[in-house]
């Protein structure tokens, strides 16, 4: 008698556990993740306290601010920028958080653990969403750093405090939520210059800073074209996370960024399945 010996593969959930476990320990035992927290506390406290710009009639400076939340959010919803201060909140997260996600992912790559990884049959589509959450988790905490930066350096500078408390909460969340569409859109990146470390930190930080999103919305504008469809599938709804959000903002930015990560993790396995991973 003959007793055949069959091996169950592994559910998707114990997968993705799995893969989940060892992202999030690399992730915890990493300098870099504290790094870019503390950048991210950093950045918003300079410019907060230390820029100055000229005032309407350019003979005098004054500070780029005069709210302390401004540094969080833009005052109202807007789709082309009127100026730097309505573009330097807490979306800067979406540039630095993306090289943070290149340097993260290029690790895998130029370690070789890519190729241990997937000889092991890993499936490419849980790579993609595992990549996806932590380096996701790893935005959002930059948010929360950014905020504590940006409101300590605000009130010790004497900026004043007026503010919607609910719309403030829910432009903080809406951006935390906007975290994962993208970290997916970051990843999907970095598979496709996987090969160019340079090349996939230089892309992730050309889309985060939005120059591409900007131009598009000032030729719609030009042309009379609405342009709140921009802000869904353009630039994230980033934009609808401001001090003057509602609770219907709030599920624009879970919607646009939960359809980003299935649009992007789909096409990052497709292209994974198809190419050389190596």
């Amino acid at each position: 008698m003959t007793h055949e010996i069959r091996f169950e593969s592994p559910s998707f959930s114990r997968r993705i556990k799995g893969m989940l476990g060892v992202d999030f320990y690399r992730l915890f035992h990493t300098p870099l993740f504290y790094i870019f927290l503390a950048i991210a506390a950093i950045i918003p406290a300079m410019v907060s306290a230390m820029t100055m710009m000229p005032d309407r009639s350019g003979n005098t400076m004054e500070p780029l601010y005069s709210n302390v939340w401004q540094i969080i959010a833009a005052s109202k919803s807007m789709y082309v920028i009127e100026t730097i201060a309505d573009y330097a909140n807490m979306n800067m997260v979406f540039i630095f958080g993306g090289i943070m996600v290149s340097i993260f992912i290029g690790h895998d790559y130029r370690s070789g653990y890519v190729k241990q990884l997937f000889t092991t049959h890993a499936k490419k589509q849980d790579y993609m969403i595992s990549k996806s959450l932590v380096c996701a988790f790893a935005m959002a905490c930059m948010c929360v750093s950014y905020f504590l930066g940006g409101t300590v350096a605000g009130l010790l500078v004497g900026y004043e405090t007026d503010v919607n408390a609910g719309s403030l909460i829910i432009a903080i969340i809406g951006k935390m939520v906007m975290s994962l569409g993208w970290a997916s859109l970051y990843t999907f990146l970095n598979v496709i210059f996987r090969k160019y470390f340079g090349i996939s930190i230089a892309s992730s930080f050309f889309f985060g800073t939005g120059i591409l999103i900007i131009g598009v919305a000032a030729i719609v504008e030009n042309l009379a074209i609405p342009t709140s469809f921009l802000n869904v599938f353009l630039y994230g709804a980033s934009v609808n996370a401001c001090l003057a959000s509602n609770i219907s903002a709030l599920v624009i930015c879970v919607v646009v960024s939960v359809v980003w990560a299935v649009i992007y993790n789909v096409a990052g396995t497709v292209l994974l399945n198809k190419c050389d991973v190596y």
